[in-house]
């Protein structure tokens, strides 16, 4: 797992924080993850939107993508198609992906960096592994988030920035045993570099076999932690988490979290998604690309997709089966 690392002895730390007098969050759900096909085929695990918890406010969907080893002509991606009324949150751990846009953007996501995507008022993108994947086959881990846009700003105008890996903000936890990487969001004072339109903090965090890892965490906002491979337990009554599955945690100010002594298959630690983030509180109307407050917004979403106003497929970058918008 090549995302950025680093010796934990050499970090900032995190606060110890006391075990009796923390408001450690509660575990109020624990959720296994959905195998989904999206894209020309490619296999996705998603915990969320599903049957056991439809919507994570601000969040709208995380998909686990991998890890796989794909063979020559294998490597699947999500030709052309568009989006409006939220971000995508695109996270590659292993291999690559490569991304286009309408407004002229792209680029290819690789070992630990983010692509963030604000969709707003509409654009048109391409998500396809880069050649030298598809034709050799390789290794492909990789996480995309959803996340929720105001009404104020949904129809903003489409941006979005490139993570690279050496951006990430890096921290130790209280004892070294633990790093995390902070995508985004703020941690005991520590921000990391992905600009938020929605407040969200977003991290990813290798436990070592055995060690604990305890978070100060905003009261106003949710928290989930979703297993990337190994297993530990979560909140201080030590709920089980494996692989696939997610957390959802109560009200509190705190996360604790612990790495199960032996990781069969995760040499490096316990690898965990922490998220969360301050509900919107706003009505959610969806249908497949588009999220926005009512229906009739979204039929409008699709109106304007049909006669192009969210933007065409650059002429570069256009093949013969591509609709022309």
């Amino acid at each position: 797992m090549p995302a950025i690392t680093a010796d934990t002895l050499t970090l900032p730390r995190l606060p110890e924080l006391p075990e009796t007098a923390t408001a450690w969050r509660p575990v109020g759900k624990v959720v296994r993850a959905q195998k989904f096909l999206e894209g020309e085929g490619f296999q996705v695990r998603r915990p969320f939107p599903g049957v056991d918890l439809a919507l994570a406010d601000p969040f709208l969907l995380l998909d686990h993508m991998g890890a796989v080893e794909y063979g020559p002509g294998e490597a699947k991606g999500a030709p052309w198609h568009p989006h409006r009324g939220f971000e995508t949150v695109t996270y590659m751990i292993d291999g690559a992906m490569r991304h286009t846009d309408s407004i002229g953007g792209g680029g290819l996501i690789t070992d630990g960096a983010t692509q963030w995507m604000t969709a707003g008022s509409g654009i048109l993108h391409n998500e396809v592994p880069p050649q030298d994947l598809v034709a050799k086959g390789g290794l492909f881990h990789g996480v995309q988030l959803w996340v929720n846009l105001p009404r104020s700003l949904k129809m903003a105008q489409p941006t979005y920035q490139d993570i690279a890996a050496s951006d990430a903000t890096l921290l130790s936890s209280d004892d070294g045993g633990a790093l995390v990487r902070v995508i985004a969001g703020e941690v005991a004072g520590h921000t990391g570099p992905g600009s938020t339109a929605t407040p969200i903090t977003y991290l990813h965090a290798t436990v070592a076999p055995g060690a604990r890892l305890a978070l100060p965490w905003a009261p106003d906002f949710n928290a989930m932690v979703y297993v990337l491979s190994g297993r530990g337990t979560v909140g201080a009554e030590r709920r089980p988490l494996e692989e696939g599955t997610l957390a959802v945690f109560g009200p509190g100010d705190a996360l604790t979290l612990r790495a199960a002594d032996t990781q069969p298959g995760s040499p490096t630690g316990w690898e965990v998604l922490v998220l969360g983030g301050r509900p919107i509180n706003e009505p959610v109307a969806r249908y497949g690309p588009f999220v926005m407050n009512t229906r009739q917004e979204i039929l409008q979403a699709f109106e304007d997709y049909q006669a192009g106003r969210l933007g065409q497929i650059p002429v570069a970058h256009r093949g013969s089966t591509d609709e022309i918008i």
